[in-house]
């Protein structure tokens, strides 16, 4: 897919330079997840979503208020991601352009609906008892090893591993009925 060039951004009304950096700044985390997705590490996922944003800067004049920020967003990402795979030749694997396009119109649907799977992670994490939300903070939250913590409390580690299994089920179970009764 080809994006055609315009006028750079900096061309704009300062309102519609600030409402760039705040659509930016809100889809910052969902575009380097949408990105990752696509790409083995890290470190070019991040340098990837830096060209994009150059990009999405210098085109803001060609999007329109009030339409998805993220498509239009992750358009212009995975144009950058297919770029790079042909300039670096970095990646071990080569995806050709019709498998990135079906890779990235599949993770969009998820991008749309993160910030619900959130809310409804954070409500169910919040229903746990206060042991089980202990462990999911520490595990998850602040990524303490489990052998440790398993060590520091003088318990087996399978014990802990079983408690978290237990735990998981318990959040996506909550997780499935709170998101169903958003889309419903």
């Amino acid at each position: 897919m080809h994006i055609p060039q315009d006028a750079p951004s900096s061309s704009l009304p300062p309102e519609r330079q600030e409402e760039f950096v705040l659509l930016l700044n809100a889809a910052h985390g969902r575009l380097l997840r949408f990105v990752a997705s696509l790409v083995a590490r890290r470190q070019d996922a991040e340098d990837i979503l830096q060209r994009a944003s150059v990009t999405m800067w210098r085109r803001f004049s060609q999007f329109e208020p009030g339409t998805d920020f993220i498509a239009w967003a992750t358009t212009i990402a995975s144009f950058e991601t297919k770029n790079f795979q042909r300039v670096s030749g970095r990646s071990r694997v080569m995806f050709d352009d019709e498998l990135m396009e079906t890779l990235a119109s599949a993770r969009v649907p998820d991008l749309q609906h993160y910030d619900v799977r959130l809310d409804a992670l954070e409500e169910c994490v919040q229903k746990l008892d206060k042991p089980s939300r202990i462990l999911v903070d520490a595990v998850y939250a602040r990524g303490e090893d489990v052998k440790e913590l398993a060590q520091r409390e003088g318990r087996a580690v399978q014990t802990f591993y079983n408690r978290l299994n237990f735990i998981r089920r318990i959040l996506t179970d909550c997780m499935r009925q709170k998101v169903a009764k958003t889309f419903l």
